[in-house]
């Protein structure tokens, strides 16, 4: 429910001031992503705050502060150290984790913030899936090469990209162990109202030519108190994703909130390439138990892949 504001209500203009946005000359604010709706000029506006609330604010009384929002942006959620933990065993490729961060950050078909891989350790063993987004390190090497500072990590622990300083130099994918990183080599590709709209820091949005994009952790989400898009597009319990200095993480799909340390522990947590002290805030839980089924074929010393035959009988 949207709430007007009354002269009784905080002051508008310190209201304002929080979230970035200033009173002044009139400008238009269609593009301002944190904007969910608009009306008529000279109407109210209702703006979607920090925290998930919607108000009503006079249209002609807006200007929105560019600087403010890189800063918040750029400084992140105080008190909070975000992870994720996607447990192998759960995961059935079915890929709708990719299809929804490609749809809230107008990626190409063939662009991946988040990947999902088959991976065989060894024949007798079996394959197993598994989704490779950015570690979102405590030490990140990415950062350590930008020369101009575009690619940077928040005291959230969250590593994002700042399109308005890219200059395209791929410092920062050579320097990824984690393959992580995408290079838009061609224009992007634009939906309604990309034209106009405000650059968001936390969503990458809109992309733009000879820049580089990858994994944000679903930074815009994480502010208004949403689990990111990956994590509440899977149906399969794949994903948990929590803070990690209040030690719990929730599950997209149960909604059951559990200790990280307690579920790190029990179920043998770990992480990809610790040997290089990049510290990932991305922890794997084995692939025990699969959901997926899967055989043996002595004959052919092969595992029969019943899931890619599973899909070929229903195209």
């Amino acid at each position: 429910m949207s709430q007007e504001i009354t002269p009784e209500a905080t002051s508008r203009r310190n209201f304002l001031k929080r979230f970035g946005i200033t009173l002044g000359a009139a400008s238009t604010v269609s593009g301002l992503g944190l904007l969910s709706a608009c009306t008529n000029d000279d109407e109210m506006v209702s703006l979607l705050t920090t925290d998930g609330k919607t108000v009503q604010v006079p249209k002609s009384q807006m200007k929105i502060d560019l600087k403010k929002m890189e800063e918040r942006g750029r400084e992140g959620l105080p008190g909070k150290k975000f992870v994720m933990v996607i447990d192998l065993a759960k995961c059935r490729n079915a890929r709708k984790c990719m299809a929804a961060c490609q749809g809230a950050h107008h990626l190409k078909p063939e662009q991946h913030h988040i990947n999902v891989l088959r991976m065989e350790n060894d024949k007798r063993t079996g394959f197993y899936f598994q989704p490779k987004p950015c570690m979102h390190c405590d030490n990140p090497p990415c950062t350590k090469v930008c020369p101009v500072d575009a690619t940077f990590k928040r005291q959230d622990g969250i590593v994002l990209i700042d399109n308005e300083r890219c200059i395209g130099c791929r410092f920062c994918i050579a320097a990824c162990p984690y393959s992580a990183r995408v290079f838009n080599w061609s224009e992007p590709k634009y939906v309604e109202g990309d034209d106009d709209r405000v650059y968001d820091i936390e969503l990458n949005v809109p992309q733009k030519k000879g820049t580089i994009t990858k994994c944000l952790f679903s930074a815009d989400r994480l502010r208004i108190g949403k689990l990111p898009y990956c994590v509440s597009a899977c149906e399969n319990g794949v994903y948990w994703f929590g803070d990690a200095n209040e030690d719990a993480v929730t599950n997209g799909t149960s909604k059951e909130t559990t200790r990280l340390s307690t579920l790190l522990e029990e179920n043998a947590g770990y992480t990809l390439m610790p040997e290089l002290g990049t510290k990932p805030s991305v922890y794997y839980l084995p692939p025990k138990d699969r959901l997926f089924k899967y055989n043996y074929d002595a004959e052919t010393d092969d595992w029969m892949k019943l899931h890619d035959k599973e899909a070929e009988a229903k195209s």
